[in-house]
């Protein structure tokens, strides 16, 4: 006897389809699973028994052998338990299910036969509607989550008891359960509490009218966000580097109906999705801590899973305190800091995830954090080998790669703004800015001005006469690479953006300069 339907599981952040196989021969009774599973699914055999019997069906006592195809991907994770319990019971003439071709099965059997939810429900599902399957039967925890994606009919269940009606559940029964429809399970987006996509609470941001002066280094933020442009914050302690960087989210565009798509199954891929989070709309902030490892950072494991730079996909992805932070790891930023993707190979198999982020760092000039101040600050107590070993902790390649670096003076409070900038004002800059590199860049793959580059970059940031000339004596004289060239031509252009202006001038140019701060001036610690 056979019987065959279909699953799924995932493979990095992307759901792949599984077709599970059930033949039931006569013989000694052993069950074998094969298609390169892992110990979970291996043992997916001893939990699927257990629920059969609990529920009041048989366990088929013949050879039993199950294929998860296709064979030559290792598969892992608990999502085949359903599927293997049904396709059990279907070829053993136990139940009949409707349309098992046009149905995709996902979820995890506790012993008594009740459903858990699993990773990555919303890109398995979104996998189910672009294959033209009709409808999926996940766990009832997950059906808010699936009910996100909309043109495919989803079916809910709590327990494997539920899947048959209650005229149907006779524990003396002969013939099979013969199930023509599962109408009694949940399958609408109306029958949920709610209804429809739900979307992440309205948290408020915090205000930049909480930052003590600082206008520049506002101005400076504004101009991140509207590119999307690295940026890194210099200075002693208490001058407000965090809480800064920590406002940066608030003066940036929510995320379109694409990008949020993306996001959301990103996270859900990694387990972080909450039930209650819906559909994210709101750009991601991760804040690792600097003890974090290379593959913590990118993403690791045997099937890798996505890292800090994935789950800040659309985003910002804060460093505190660089420096901090193993050189090993941040050198593995630089793939994904100019590729916006990040590829890690396996022997099998080649994973690429999304990894589009706004890079926000914050450093102190020296290890005790006063290098450079003026009195009343406390002075440096750094020798010039300790702080030359701070800095080499980032190397120069992964700085180039950095579009602005910017100095935090200590704040004046005598010198406090009587109209300090806040968060809605910086917010609203940042918009129109927005609005006119999406209608420059239509019908192109990027979207903002950081992305430029080739002859992207000559066609839509070409600058005056005056302007290039500076640019080239700075070039000179700053001792600038081709990459930091290209990134402040690239500033240049969001600076007169925000500004209104169509063509780049010599004051653009001029400010975009004065953001590479560890260009232009390289602290004397010789002596």
């Amino acid at each position: 006897m056979y019987g065959k339907l279909y699953s799924a599981c995932l493979y990095g952040i992307d759901g792949v389809l599984i077709e599970v196989e059930v033949d039931l021969a006569s013989g000694i009774p052993q069950t074998q699973v094969v298609g390169l599973p892992d110990s979970a699914v291996r043992e997916a055999v001893d939990r699927v028994r257990a629920a059969i019997k609990n529920c009041g069906f048989a366990f088929p006592l013949q050879r039993v052998t199950i294929n998860l195809a296709p064979a030559d991907l290792r598969k892992e994770g608990t999502a085949f338990d359903l599927a293997i319990a049904l396709a059990l019971l279907s070829a053993s003439g136990q139940v009949t299910l409707p349309a098992s071709g046009n149905l995709l099965i996902i979820g995890e059997l506790a012993l008594d036969g009740a459903l858990r939810g699993v990773p990555g429900i919303l890109p398995m599902v979104d996998l189910a509607r672009k294959h033209g399957f009709k409808a999926v039967l996940v766990p009832s925890v997950s059906v808010p989550e699936a009910l996100l994606l909309d043109g495919i009919t989803v079916f809910g269940i709590g327990h494997l008891r539920e899947l048959v009606p209650a005229h149907q559940r006779d524990q003396n029964r002969t013939e099979p359960v013969v199930l023509h429809s599962l109408d009694h399970l949940v399958q609408t987006r109306d029958r949920v509490p709610g209804g429809g996509p739900s979307q992440q609470p309205d948290i408020p941001f915090e205000d930049y009218l909480d930052v003590l002066g600082q206008r520049p280094i506002k101005r400076a933020l504004t101009i991140a966000a509207a590119g999307m442009h690295n940026i890194v914050l210099i200075g002693p302690p208490g001058t407000g580097k965090t809480m800064l960087i920590r406002r940066l989210p608030g003066i940036l565009p929510p995320l379109t109906p694409d990008e949020s798509l993306e996001v959301t199954k990103i996270y859900s891929s990694a387990g972080k999705l909450k039930q209650q989070d819906g559909l994210i709309t709101r750009r991601p902030f991760r804040s690792p801590h600097h003890t974090i490892s290379g593959g913590g950072l990118i993403g690791g494991g045997s099937i890798p899973k996505p890292g800090e730079v994935s789950l800040a996909h659309r985003g910002v992805l804060f460093l505190d305190e660089l420096p901090e932070f193993s050189r090993n790891v941040l050198e593995v930023l630089r793939q994904p800091l100019e590729e916006r993707v990040v590829t890690i190979s396996r022997s099998r198999a080649a994973f690429t995830f999304p990894a589009h982020f706004l890079l926000a760092g914050s450093l102190n000039p020296c290890p005790c954090g006063w290098f450079g101040s003026e009195f009343p600050q406390p002075s440096c107590t750094c020798s010039p080998f300790r702080i030359a070993q701070y800095r080499e902790r980032i190397s120069g390649p992964l700085l180039d790669r950095v579009d602005m670096q910017v100095e935090v003076p200590r704040p004046q409070r005598r010198q406090e703004d009587t109209k300090p900038l806040s968060t809605k004002e910086m917010r609203e800059q940042v918009r129109r800015a927005e609005q006119i590199q999406l209608r420059r860049y239509q019908g192109l793959k990027i979207s903002r001005n950081s992305e430029l580059s080739g002859s992207l970059l000559r066609q839509y940031a070409q600058m005056s006469q005056g302007a290039a000339r500076l640019l080239d004596a700075s070039f000179e004289a700053l001792g600038l690479s081709m990459r930091a060239y290209d990134r402040i031509v690239k500033l240049s252009r969001t600076i007169a953006d925000l500004e209104g202006r169509e063509d780049i001038r010599e004051e653009q140019v001029a400010e975009a300069i004065q953001y590479r701060q560890l260009d232009r001036r390289q602290p004397d610690v010789s002596g």
